[in-house]
């Protein structure tokens, strides 16, 4: 049976289906990363990651992930310290470190991202209701930021231990961006990551009602 390319209820399930390679890849072998080997990790590779990530949902396509990768030694000495002591070496053996903010400033954009709306920006103008839109979908996209790094080959190893008010002062200064996570990439090295924890089952965690 040829399986149909259109979507609705009556779309063949396999033709929206990832096998089981894919989804070990992405979901249940793979581990967050505590050590890294030498390999680099090129450019091509980080614009593939976005290149997958941006397509994930945020509400009012809002996308206010931004993602500052750090590689140079430079950049580096100005983010280490700033890092809980023990999440430094394992942002030292990266070959790149991304830092992800939010944007509060976003509703800037929305009248490109979201044309079918004329007014969404003004949806926006309470300041505090505006960070929170922003920490929530850039959060969601965080998590989108770590799966695209495994689709495209890359170990990463999330890390929330770090100063956030002087990665903003360093970093973001003078700007609307709010610091989230502190992500490792790179190719994992032999033994520096940790045996699968246990999950919750379905039954402890999901209801249907």
């Amino acid at each position: 049976m040829t399986a149909t390319t259109q979507s609705g209820t009556g779309e063949a399930a396999s033709s929206r289906t990832i096998d089981g390679l894919a989804a070990s890849l992405l979901f249940k072998d793979a581990h967050t990363a505590y050590g890294f080997t030498d390999a680099p990790v090129s450019n091509e590779e980080l614009a593939d990651l976005y290149g997958l990530m941006r397509f994930g949902p945020t509400a009012m396509n809002s996308q206010p992930l931004r993602i500052t990768f750090i590689r140079s030694d430079g950049a580096k000495a100005r983010l280490l310290p700033l890092l809980a002591e023990g999440n430094r070496p394992k942002s030292l053996s990266a070959p790149v470190v991304a830092i992800l903010a939010a944007d509060t400033n976003f509703h800037e954009h929305l009248s490109r991202v979201l044309p079918q709306v004329p007014d969404a920006k003004d949806k926006f103008a309470d300041d505090a209701a505006r960070t929170q839109a922003a920490l929530f979908n850039a959060t969601l996209q965080a998590g989108y930021f770590i799966i695209a790094a495994r689709a495209v080959g890359l170990d990463a190893g999330p890390m929330g231990g770090f100063n956030k008010a002087g990665i903003d002062a360093e970093f973001f200064a003078g700007t609307g961006l709010k610091s989230l996570l502190v992500v490792n990439l790179g190719h994992v090295a032999e033994g520096a990551n940790n045996p699968r924890n246990p999950r919750h089952a379905y039954d402890e965690a999901v209801t249907v009602l």
